[in-house]
């Protein structure tokens, strides 16, 4: 395994076996019924910014870095959680929506820009990795992969993978296969000296942005590799040691087909869910009624009297007493944190919790 040296891309001895042909017919349905899913919710930032902590949940947690949603929704709109965790998952969720507007602005998918979203990841400037010494453990502490250790052999073959995401003449690989090369690659380069996993994660979902295949990212890999985290370490390093390109390929078109369904079904809840709260704020409220308070509600399961205000153009006490009033029939929790009031939308965090 010391002896291993990271090709370039594309994949030479890589071939679409009549498994991997099948499995991404389903991959592409399921993929695109997403999309068209999505679009239900007519008010985009909604699932931006609620899927995005999710997802940044799910991908933290495969480095142990774990929250609770509480903590989660509450460093999102700045309550101090005492969560150390909340604040790298925070983070992690802020550097996949820089990514997105990165990718919706430019098209593109450049280094410059994965190192603009690792420093927001981590809050650091470090850069790509310089020195060697990284090493890739197992649970007992074995070396089991010795990535790239110069760093001209890093920039190297970054630039060959910038080259593979962004210009579709090099190589006619189906786009959701060229995820999971694209993935398996970054991971093995391991360029950044920390963050390369959640990093990488980011990566998959502005891919399928980046090719068209997903509007908004919205897409729950990191679920899927969470609940299967074994079998993603071993289908990476038999890439490396069997050069066992289909089972990595099958796997990540797999996730796709599962976080498709999954997603699909939440969107479908939250639509629902939207769908009543309107009809009853219209009907038993309707002089505070207005599609901006129901927009709100749902784009922050905690919400505070500011972001009211802000968004409805409204003054403070004016916030306030919507609010009051809707906590007051129960559409959210009022609830104290210090000397302010904050109000949870219960119902739709039991929702994205799939409860």
């Amino acid at each position: 395994m010391q002896d291993f040296i990271l090709p370039t891309l594309p994949p030479k001895e890589f071939a679409e076996t009549s498994t991997i042909l099948r499995q991404l017919a389903k991959s592409h349905r399921y993929l695109a019924e997403l999309k068209g899913t999505s679009k239900t919710i007519p008010n985009e930032s909604i699932l931006i910014s609620t899927l995005t902590l999710q997802e940044a949940k799910e991908s933290s947690e495969i480095e142990n870095i774990v929250t609770t949603h509480d903590d989660l929704f509450k460093e999102n709109i700045f309550i101090d959680s005492k969560n150390p965790a909340s604040k790298e998952v925070f983070n992690y969720a802020q550097g996949l929506k820089l990514g997105f507007e990165i990718v919706r602005n430019e098209q593109l998918l450049l280094n410059k820009h994965i190192l603009i979203i690792q420093k927001e990841l981590l809050e650091s400037n470090a850069g790509f990795r310089i020195q060697g010494g990284t090493k890739l453990l197992n649970s007992q502490g074995q070396i089991v992969y010795t990535p790239p250790q110069n760093a001209a052999e890093v920039l190297a073959l970054m630039s060959n993978l910038e080259k593979f995401i962004n210009d579709n003449d090099f190589s006619d690989i189906d786009p959701l296969i060229k995820m999971a090369i694209i993935h398996y690659q970054f991971e093995s380069i391991h360029p950044f000296y920390d963050g390369n996993g959640r990093t990488g994660r980011i990566i998959n979902i502005l891919y399928l942005v980046l090719q068209g295949l997903l509007d908004i990212p919205i897409l729950y890999l990191s679920r899927y590799i969470t609940q299967n985290k074994m079998e993603y370490y071993q289908v990476l390093q038999d890439v490396r040691t069997k050069n066992d390109w289909e089972h990595l390929i099958l796997y990540f078109l797999k996730s796709i087909e599962v976080t498709a369904k999954q997603t699909i079904d939440l969107i479908i809840n939250i639509n629902k869910l939207m769908h009543d709260y309107k009809t009853d704020i219209q009907t038993k409220l309707p002089k505070i009624y207005s599609q901006d308070l129901v927009n709100n509600l749902f784009r922050n399961p905690y919400t505070k009297i500011e972001f009211l205000e802000l968004e409805l153009k409204v003054s403070y006490l004016t916030a306030r007493k919507y609010l009051d009033i809707l906590a007051e029939n129960g559409f959210v929790e009022k609830t104290k944190v210090g000397k302010s009031n904050y109000y949870i939308n219960s119902s739709f965090i039991k929702v994205l919790m799939n409860k």
